[in-house]
């Protein structure tokens, strides 16, 4: 079968290959290059060092003598927290280096990948970046890589704290080779002629504060907790601080229930493995790439620890015979720390608006 699942191999092995702004989990889609790079010097005008992506306000002059102020978005705070940055590094006023990648169009913005402070000391802000104006850096994103979780506490089989870890590949190949071709998800001609109208820039649905559905809320790279809540099962996700709750004394939704960006979820056992169905989505988005998604989407997904509850394998099945003309599998592993926490998102889309 020619599923996205079979091609994550080859789309984890670019991952080496294409420089890694593709695992920026918003807005990077059509309004930056993943390629080239854009040196900028200038002062600090504002800051927000909010989710979803952080954005430096800075005034350059230009070669012709005036001064333009370019937005410089960045890396999600919550991951660089993680790597060691410093959410009080850059201030109003500092005049900084930058290094960016370059955008897609005349607007006066970039994606800021290193910034070279008023002391000297640099900051890496991304995933999978090398430091840039100097030999050493602040900023450590390979904890985001790690491949072994920790093995001391079967006793707790799903119920921990699971960290994402890129090691083992995405959830959707198109989420880290900007190149995948799409066309490898087995569309109907309803969903190619969707994507066909889709414009990356400014349709991305990821591109805001307004939280993710299914199944796009499950790619999300930050630590997530399955917990009991009395005879159900809650998943709290740290992006958007969502909680999904899983009813576990009902084989489907109760007639009558309304559709919603989560859908509604049922559960059961078998063995040892969680089994998840969800249906009455009314997210329109399969993917930030373009693929729709339709209110008759069923999704089935399998959460089972293993390793002595030192990894979780996830396992999701996108039932969709609007858009999909059989269905897509896709799956992903997250790994136990126990010194994760979830970590309050506060996502603060306005907080940057010009």
């Amino acid at each position: 079968m020619n599923s996205p699942l079979r091609h994550a191999c080859l789309a984890l092995f670019s991952l080496l290959l294409t420089p890694l702004p593709a695992l920026a989990h918003h807005s990077f889609f059509g309004r930056f290059k993943t390629t080239g790079n854009l040196e900028l010097k200038g002062e600090v005008s504002k800051i927000s060092w909010r989710n979803p992506h952080a954005h430096i306000f800075l005034k350059v002059k230009e070669a012709d003598g005036v001064v333009t102020e370019w937005d410089l978005e960045s890396g999600s705070p919550t991951l660089m927290t993680r790597a060691g940055v410093p959410a009080d590094a850059i201030k109003v006023g500092d005049h900084i280096k930058v290094s960016a990648y370059p955008p897609l169009t005349t607007a006066k913005e970039a994606f800021a990948t290193n910034a070279l402070l008023p002391g000297g000391q640099e900051l890496v802000l991304q995933t999978g970046v090398k430091p840039h104006f100097r030999d050493q850096a602040i900023g450590d994103f390979s904890y985001r890589f790690r491949t072994a979780g920790d093995r001391s506490h079967p006793e707790l089989g799903l119920f921990r704290v699971w960290t994402f870890t890129g090691a083992d590949g995405f959830l959707f190949p198109e989420s880290i080779n900007r190149n995948y071709d799409l066309n490898n998800y087995p569309m109907t001609p309803a969903a190619k002629a969707a994507l066909a109208l889709f414009n990356p820039a400014t349709d991305n649905p990821t591109n805001n504060c307004t939280p993710k559905g299914m199944p796009l809320i499950m790619e999300q790279p930050l630590p997530m907790e399955i917990k009991k809540q009395g005879a159900d099962i809650a998943i709290r996700i740290e992006e958007y601080d969502l909680t999904r709750r899983i009813h576990m004394k009902q084989d489907a939704a109760p007639a009558g229930t309304k559709p919603s960006p989560l859908g509604y979820s049922t559960g059961h056992f078998e063995g040892k493995t969680l089994v998840v169905t969800t249906t009455h989505i009314n997210w329109p988005h399969f993917n930030q790439a373009g693929i729709p998604q339709s209110e008759k989407s069923v999704i089935t997904e399998r959460f089972t620890a293993t390793e002595a509850g030192s990894v979780l394998t996830y396992a999701v099945t996108v039932n969709d015979p609007v858009n999909f003309t059989h269905p897509v599998e896709l799956a992903k592993k997250m790994l136990y720390i126990p010194s994760e926490t979830i970590i309050p998102f506060n996502c603060a889309e306005n907080s940057y608006k010009r």
